[in-house]
Order: C-alpha cells, then sequence, then structure tokens
C-alpha cells in the first residue's frame, strides 16, 4: 500500500479518536483541578510533550519496521550525563550539542547493528543495551547527581528553559524534527522504505530495499532523537541524576502506538505519535495534579500499551480475513 493513502487512513481513525479523547481529558482536568489551565502548568506540559516527542519521533520509525527499543530511557540518561558533565567542563553550547549527537548516534548503532547484521530480536538486544546502559550511568554518576553544586552554565540552561515569541524552546526544536521527519517518511525514498520493511520485509529484501541498512538506519536515528530529549532533560531540570530517563521509554512507546502506529509494523504517523505524546503528557499531568499515586500512572501508561497492542492485533485479524 502506498505509504501517503497508508498515513492518510490512520489518520481517518486512530488519531481522531486520540484527538476527541485528548479534548474531552483537557476538559475534565480543566474542571476537576485547580492549576490545569494555569499558564505556568501549560507551559511544563508542552516541555514534557517536546521531550516525549521527540524521542516519539525514533521510535515511530522503529515500530514501523516492527521492531521496539526499549532502550530509550537509558541512552537518554547516558547522553544526559555526558552533556551534563562537558556542561560543566565549560564547554560551548554547540560543542555540547555535537557531543550529544555523536554519543546518542553511537548507542543507537550499538543496537542497530546487532539488530541488522547479527539478526538478534530487537526486544532482547534493546533489554540488554537498556540494563548495561542504566549501569553505565551509575557508574558515570558514582552514585552522586551532577547539576546541583556547581551549577550548570547558564548557556547551557537556556536550551530547556528558554522561550522564544513565547513559547518553550524545546517545543520549537519538537516542532523543526517533526518537519523534518514528515517530510522524510513521505517524500524520501529511504522514508518509505521504512514502511515497506514493517509491511513485508521478506517483499521487501527481494524487491531489491536494502533491509538490513534500513534497520540499521532507524536505530541510529532513534539514538540521536533519544540524545536530543537528554539533552533538553538535562538542561531543563538542572540536574541530572541515575533515575534520569528511568521508566522515560514506556511513555514514548505509549505514545506511538496510542497515536496509531501499528506495534506489528508497516503503519504510522509522526503527527499521531506527536498526539499521542501530549495525550500521555495529560494523563501524567492531570493525574499528579489530582494528587494520585505515582502507582495509578504506570497502571495507566501500561493499560494504553497492552490496549494498543490488543487492538492493533485484532485490526491485523481482520485484515487477514
Amino acid at each position: 500500500m502506498d505509504s501517503k493513502r497508508l498515513a492518510f487512513r490512520t489518520f481517518r481513525t486512530r488519531e481522531f479518536t486520540v484527538t476527541i479523547i485528548l479534548l474531552a481529558l483537557i476538559i475534565f482536568f480543566g474542571f476537576t483541578t485547580e492549576n490545569f489551565l494555569n499558564p505556568s502548568n501549560i507551559r511544563n506540559l508542552l516541555l514534557q510533550v517536546s521531550t516525549i516527542g521527540i524521542a516519539s519521533i525514533g521510535m515511530t520509525m522503529i515500530i514501523i519496521t516492527a521492531g521496539i527499543d526499549v532502550s530509550a530511557g537509558s541512552i537518554l540518561g547516558v547522553v544526559a550525563v555526558v552533556a551534563g558533565k562537558t556542561a560543566l567542563l565549560g564547554y560551548p553550547v554547540w560543542v555540547i550539542f555535537l557531543f550529544v549527537i555523536v554519543v546518542g548516534a553511537l548507542l543507537g548503532t550499538l543496537n542497530g547493528f546487532i539488530i541488522a547484521f547479527i539478526g538478534i530480536s530487537p526486544i532482547l538486544v534493546t533489554l540488554g543495551t537498556m540494563s548495561f546502559l542504566r549501569a553505565m550511568v551509575f557508574q558515570l554518576l558514582r552514585g552522586r547527581w551532577i547539576g546541583s553544586y556547581p551549577p550548570f552554565p547558564d548557556a547551557f540552561r537556556k536550551i530547556g528553559t528558554g522561550v522564544l515569541y513565547g513559547i518553550p524552546i524545546p517545543v520549537w526544536i519538537m516542532f523543526f524534527l517533526v518537519m523534518i521527519f514528515i517530510y522524510y517518511l513521505r517524500y524520501r525514498p529511504s522514508g518509505r522504505y521504512i514502511y515497506a520493511v514493517g509491511n513485508n520485509i521478506e517483499a521487501a529484501r527481494v524487491s531489491g530495499i536494502p533491509v538490513k541498512k534500513v534497520l540499521f538506519s532507524v536505530y541510529i536515528l532513534g539514538g540521536i532523537l533519544y540524545g536530543i530529549a537528554g539533552y533538553i532533560v538535562a538542561s531543563r531540570t538542572g540536574i541530572v541524576q541515575t533515575n534520569t530517563g528511568a521508566g522515560f521509554e514506556l511513555s514514548v512507546i505509549a505514545a506511538t502506538v496510542l497515536g496509531g502506529t501499528n506495534i506489528l509494523g508497516g503503519e504510522g504517523t509522526i503527527m499521531g505519535s506527536i498526539l499521542g505524546a501530549l495525550l500521555v503528557a495529560v494523563i501524567k499531568n492531570g493525574m499528579i495534579l489530582m494528587n494520585l499515586p505515582a502507582l495509578t500512572e504506570g497502571l495507566i501508561v501500561g493499560g494504553i500499551i497492552i490496549g494498543s497492542v490488543f487492538a492493533d492485533i485484532l485490526k491485523s485479524g481482520e485484515g487477514k480475513r
């Protein structure tokens, strides 16, 4: 199926439903909580959306190929440590950002090489790198945190806390990346190859599509995007701890599958995942304002993932009939 028609059909179904649910939740939390619609909370909500949204761009491409990456939070954590430590060493922002891109790409390369060229299951590979990289975060920080004393430089913090034309800078970064990758998936041959591999990997291979190269590239791109999110987290919060990014991958996966990316591969849009990121952020923010326990958040996010997977399996079964 043509990728443009597939993207349009996806928007007509899951994304429309997500938009309606999102509006309903905004109205609900607006009436049931005191501060949900306050400008400061809206700004905080947009900042949450930006990090989940940026990472979900990478996760979308990975899941479209019928893959998965549960190491996203650990990659974010490692890159946040690297960004924070280089900031404290006095490097300019552009050098720190270059470090972020390189480290994110290298960590994504590790996942991509093992998955694409050795042929090990994505869930097994990324579970392994998730644990390995989380241990690396502990080792790099030696059980402490950075950014409180001495504090991160103002120039480093400005990316995560600054505002441009009344909109937080991380939101502008997300918007810029969304535009780039929407164009990439719709109009570049290598972007359309991602859909082809997810739809039928054997058919893609027979038709001459470089399947291994496609799989390799999506994990590298994912690593870069998680790294950018890690930079923003460190810059925005002003602190990097051993648990920075822990559990982040669940929010990203939930946003991606909730936004219409089929967990079985072959379907998905960047805009759908951004809508999913907005919905996940609204749910998390609303529950915090309602003083609900953290366990409730885990139950809801986990339920979103399970429900979306179940819906994709049912839809796949109907398509085969």
